[in-house]
């Protein structure tokens, strides 16, 4: 199994740098040398993203105060990085803890300081707060938000470190004072609840034999119901399932319920693709070529139309997909998470067309960079990957897009943290 394994490494490197490659010739194209991107400054009480700090667009629901006392005490860990220097005017180290997201965030934020402004570093002057100095509901009580400066308490430079803070990855900026920076996150749970690309345990998928099965009892080497085109249009037919390229039988995720006018919902991770319709888009109609595009769950939206699988008999065709108009998008919690990967790189699910592909915003990148585990399966006949959590080659992927690809292509939540 060594050598088919190498193979597979070797070739998604390849399949992953072609779309790279194609651009080197004359013209625009991925392969040209990008001039570095603008930073715009944050404006005075300005906040990104443009929502609620505590909505699920941002850093999330409160979820209680942490006491030194408390079972979530554990959750907070110390920050020591020398670049960053913190006020501490309590004396008790109360705004080294935070949680660990949000020390990432921050460390990466005082990398950027010291690079934009050689000499100046990051300050803190509120983390955690055990003393109840805050408003109700602060996430500075459960040492998920900071409120920053730069070490020369130069405030021209606030507007700047509220989008460096933005670039960092914080989850929710505002430029709320003339005198700080405040930023915070999601809490630890809430991202591994949202992160990954699955469908959870109760969905279905249709047998060649036109059995129901839930996708908690699939098995790779079964045939289910599928696309056979690149854009989740063209004819539907029963594709071989070859492993699963996350499985988690415990785990409870937070799931995107699509509803269409025909009757179909569909449930799945905020960053699995979905093939969609824009337009005036016709219920029960077949798509024009063209006309179908994916997009991550979170992104999709009431009026887009979904593919939706006709009834046939078992073991035949059953023609193509048909648009239904989403009439409703929801976000509930679910048990397991399932990503079956097929020889289509499509699988019907609970009567809607969907992408076997999450994490990056294209399905034929996502295809394409599959193609060497796909055929890996295919020629060697091996049993496909049924054991707990993310197949090692998706996450050598994302590894590898992160290195080569922009930022922009992946989705926020696209990959479950280890250990989630």
């Amino acid at each position: 199994m060594l050598l088919p394994t190498l193979v597979t490494y070797l070739a998604g490197c390849a399949f992953l740098l072609s779309p790279v490659l194609e651009g080197c010739g004359p013209g625009r194209g991925y392969g040209k040398r990008r001039s570095p991107r603008k930073l715009a400054p944050l404006a005075y009480k300005q906040f990104s993203p443009n929502v609620a700090e505590k909505t699920l667009g941002a850093s999330g629901r409160y979820e209680g105060k942490i006491t030194r006392n408390s079972e979530r005490f554990k959750e907070l860990t110390p920050n020591y990085n020398p670049d960053i220097i913190f006020k501490d005017e309590e004396k008790t180290g109360a705004d080294r803890m935070m949680t660990q997201r949000c020390k990432d965030k921050l460390n990466s934020l005082a990398i950027s300081v010291i690079n934009l402004w050689p000499g100046v570093r990051l300050r803190v002057t509120e983390a955690w707060d055990e003393d109840g100095n805050h408003s109700e509901e602060s996430l500075h009580y459960e040492g998920r938000a900071v409120d920053i400066t730069t070490s020369d308490k130069d405030k021209n430079k606030y507007a700047m470190l509220a989008r460096l803070a933005v670039e960092a990855g914080f989850d929710w900026v505002y430029y709320e004072s003339k005198a700080h920076v405040h930023c915070s996150v999601k809490s630890e749970h809430s991202v591994a609840a949202k992160s990954g690309g699955c469908f959870p345990g109760g969905a279905s998928v249709t047998l060649e034999n036109g059995v129901q099965k839930s996708v908690r009892d699939l098995r790779p080497g079964e045939r289910v119901l599928a696309s056979s085109g690149s854009d989740g249009s063209g004819e539907l037919v029963y594709s071989d399932v070859l492993t699963f390229l996350d499985r988690d039988p415990a785990t409870r995720k937070l799931f995107y319920a699509i509803g269409t006018e025909a009757g179909a919902r569909l449930s799945l991770t905020a960053a699995h693709l979905l093939f969609v319709s824009e337009g005036n888009c016709s219920e029960g109609a077949v798509p024009a070529r063209g006309a179908v595009r994916t997009v991550y769950a979170s992104d999709a939206r009431p009026g887009q139309c979904v593919l939706v699988a006709p009834g046939g008999e078992p073991g035949r065709g059953r023609g193509e997909g048909r648009l239904s108009r989403i009439t409703r998008v929801s976000v509930g919690e679910g048990r397991g998470a399932y990503a079956p990967l097929t020889a289509h790189g499509t699988v019907v699910v609970d009567g809607v067309v969907a992408s076997c592909y999450a994490a990056v915003d294209r399905h034929d990148l996502a295809h394409r960079a599959l193609s060497p585990l796909r055929l890996m399966y295919r020629w060697t006949g091996a049993t496909g990957y049924r054991g707990k959590g993310l197949h090692w080659y998706p996450q050598f992927l994302h590894w590898l897009g992160r290195l080569l690809l922009d930022s922009e292509r992946f989705h926020p939540w696209g990959v479950a943290q280890p250990g989630s």
